[in-house]
């Protein structure tokens, strides 16, 4: 008789835990609370105008290569995919920017224009970011955290004082222009921490950014989603939506069932994708693994103010993602992570996929996706949600030359509220928990439950990271502990 896996969430993360355990020969099902799956990378359709919700940079496309190929299949069989070029632009002031381009050697160029000799330090940088990432792809990240050990390696003992020093450090001992050292240090973002709080191994996804590109799968991230859906389904999963979990029953420390919708799931194991404080309140005390006071100590990536906007014409002056960092990177950051509020003068990112993708818009009309970083936790309303709609709209206007605002069809809103209400997300963020000195590897919240047997955990909370490639690599993690751990097969 199968053994049988009830997994909770329908993020990149869980997604990727069931086919690993259908593989594996489980009887796999999903139990996703919302209308629709996805997680946090959701769609929003209104008016012809289609949005991805949540991620849209496709960045690391090996390791989406890699998980398809573990099924004998290549993203090429669910979707097609689009390098672009240029990847995305930065503005830093009025009219002034910079556009990185689809390879290092155009990104060279666009350097040594702004910084006369940057060039040169610029390959060195690349090829320790590319040295770093080869390490961390085939050494770390597939490693489930379990013991520091995992870290010792040939290899990375070569690389060990990279783990004492910062990004924000060693960038600007190569580089002067404030400009430059902007948009090297943008990608470590991507790990929920400051520069200055991210360790110097981590400049691997400067390698990510300008050694592998940035892609687009037409129709938008969703489609990965949709992809693995139909890959989940072709090896057997079933899922369920509308259906989230009210408690996780334990007998004498071992998982049993769940309960949704007032009806009992019994399984032989259970791993959660959903938030893992979350996960652990529907747990009894007595079997949670980390206090209030743990979580409440943990270095959060940002939460996000988010629009979705429908323009009723083509926008000027703007690539498919383009950065604003016309402000100060640093008072914003403090806002986020020392002294946490709303930021007097946000940064903010604009995605425009209708740049690339004629199914974003209707014709002649243009789909926006506006991200203003957040500290997680802040207050939250309508009323501060279209305060700082006006102070970037309005800088918008300024910094690209055009009048968009009477262009404005319809906008939506995504916020703090939205994050805790539709995800059960902790204190509303949006990117799990920073990849810290202190919260790295075998540092963060375990994969496997240290109290309750058959009780797995996956996503951004844990191992790997925050991100969809990290997302991908822990619902693998956490199928492969399942089946070391879990014999009953």
């Amino acid at each position: 008789m199968k053994s049988t896996a009830n997994i909770i969430g329908s993020g990149f993360s869980s997604l990727a835990a069931s086919c690993y355990l259908a593989k594996a020969g489980y009887d796999v099902t999903i139990f996703e609370k919302n209308k629709t799956i996805g997680g946090r990378a959701r769609q929003l359709i209104k008016d012809g105008f289609t949005f991805d919700i949540g991620p849209t940079w496709y960045w690391m496309p090996d390791v989406f290569e890699r998980f398809f190929l573990d099924f004998d299949k290549s993203p090429e069989d669910y979707y097609s995919l689009e390098k672009l070029n240029p990847a995305y632009s930065v503005y830093f002031g009025k009219d002034d920017f910079i556009t990185i381009e689809d390879t290092l050697e155009k990104i060279t160029i666009a350097f040594e224009k702004e910084e006369p000799g940057s060039s040169k330090k610029l390959k060195k940088f690349i090829n320790q970011a590319k040295s770093n990432y080869d390490i961390a792809i085939k050494d770390l990240v597939y490693n489930p955290g379990v013991s520091p050990l995992e870290l010792v390696t040939f290899t990375t003992l070569k690389k060990f004082d990279q783990f004492f020093s910062n990004i924000k450090r060693d960038v600007r001992k190569e580089f002067k222009s404030e400009k430059l050292i902007k948009i090297l240090e943008f990608p470590v973002l991507f790990l929920g921490a400051k520069p200055s709080d991210t360790p110097s191994f981590y400049s691997f996804m400067n390698y990510a950014d300008f050694g592998l590109g940035t892609f687009h799968p037409k129709k938008g991230m969703y489609e990965v989603i949709l992809a693995m859906e139909k890959l989940a389904k072709e090896l057997g999963v079933a899922i369920k939506t509308d259906s989230p979990i009210e408690k996780i029953v334990v007998k004498n420390g071992e998982y049993k069932e769940l309960v949704s919708n007032g009806k009992a799931y019994t399984s032989n194991i259970v791993v959660s994708g959903a938030d893992y404080h979350h996960t652990e309140t529907l747990l009894d005390k007595p079997y949670r693994q980390y206090s209030e006071n743990y979580w409440n100590k943990r270095t959060f990536a940002p939460s996000s103010l988010l629009f979705y906007v429908g323009f009723d014409k083509k926008l000027k002056n703007v690539n498919h993602h383009t950065l604003f960092f016309d402000v100060d990177f640093d008072v914003h950051a403090e806002a986020i992570y020392d002294h946490p509020k709303w930021p007097e003068n946000p940064l903010f990112y604009a995605s425009f996929p209708s740049k690339t993708d004629l199914n974003s818009a209707p014709e002649g009309k243009e789909a926006a996706i506006f991200l203003i970083p957040l500290a997680p936790g802040l207050n939250d309303s309508p009323e501060l949600r279209e305060v700082f709609f006006d102070k970037i709209i309005n800088r918008f206007e300024s910094l690209t030359s055009q009048n968009v605002k009477k262009h404005i069809i319809f906008k939506e809103s995504f916020c703090i509220n939205d994050f805790i209400n539709d995800y059960n997300s902790y204190k509303g963020n949006a990117y799990g928990m920073a990849n810290t000195l202190t919260q790295t590897a075998f540092l963060r919240p375990k994969l496997k439950s240290k109290k309750v047997k058959n009780l797995f955990f996956t996503g951004q909370l844990t191992v790997p990271g925050p991100g969809v490639p990290p997302s991908l690599i822990s619902g693998k993690l956490v199928a492969d502990l399942v089946t070391k751990y879990h014999h009953s097969l």
